[in-house]
């Protein structure tokens, strides 16, 4: 097992749609695995495979408290949802410290498979139907921001690149100093 390097919003990678699964193998294990441990390394509850660059319909997710029930999501869909709302204070490993609310449908029904390719169906409320409902956005090239303000939206995007240019310029001062 292996971290891998989360996308960072507003990364266009990040826009990008996922291809349906259609080999179950070894490969996919190791990516699932691999996925698991970068979500409790960061630390997260979710994480879909277009957030590590690689746009292939998998999520991985944990809300358990004692981070110990991971559940696997391969080319997952939802078939039906309430018409319910609920609102839920959202965040994000690719937008690392921002929470903004997002509504959603309160409950879901999702078909997806899993690492064997058996399929498997989920009735969800609460946390797990938000998790849900977010990573399957990440999916479709969609992320929690793009159901915000277009200025909430600015007002992120210059955060996050303003984050990105003191990174860079940090790590440019250290390998100076190391010469």
């Amino acid at each position: 097992m292996s971290l891998l390097p989360i996308l960072r919003y507003p990364d266009p990678r990040l826009n990008k749609v996922a291809e349906p699964v259609t080999v179950f193998d070894e490969q996919l294990k190791t990516l699932v695995a691999d996925m698991a441990q970068t979500m409790y390394d960061a630390p997260g509850i979710g994480l879909a495979a277009p957030q590590v660059d690689v746009h292939r319909q998998v999520i991985v997710i944990d809300i358990s408290e004692d981070r110990n029930t991971l559940q696997v999501f391969i080319n997952p869909e939802i078939v039906t949802a309430s018409a319910e709302k609920a609102p839920y204070d959202e965040g994000c490993l690719s937008v690392p410290g921002i929470y903004e609310e997002v509504e959603r449908p309160a409950r879901v029904t999702v078909r997806a498979q899993d690492v064997n390719g058996k399929f498997f169906d989920i009735q969800a409320e609460g946390l797990m139907a938000v998790c849900l409902q977010h990573e399957i956005d990440h999916l479709k090239g969609f992320m929690f921001v793009d159901y915000l303000s277009q200025l909430k939206r600015n007002r992120i995007k210059t955060r996050m690149l303003k984050e990105e240019r003191e990174k860079k310029r940090e790590k440019t001062s250290q390998s100076g100093k190391k010469r």
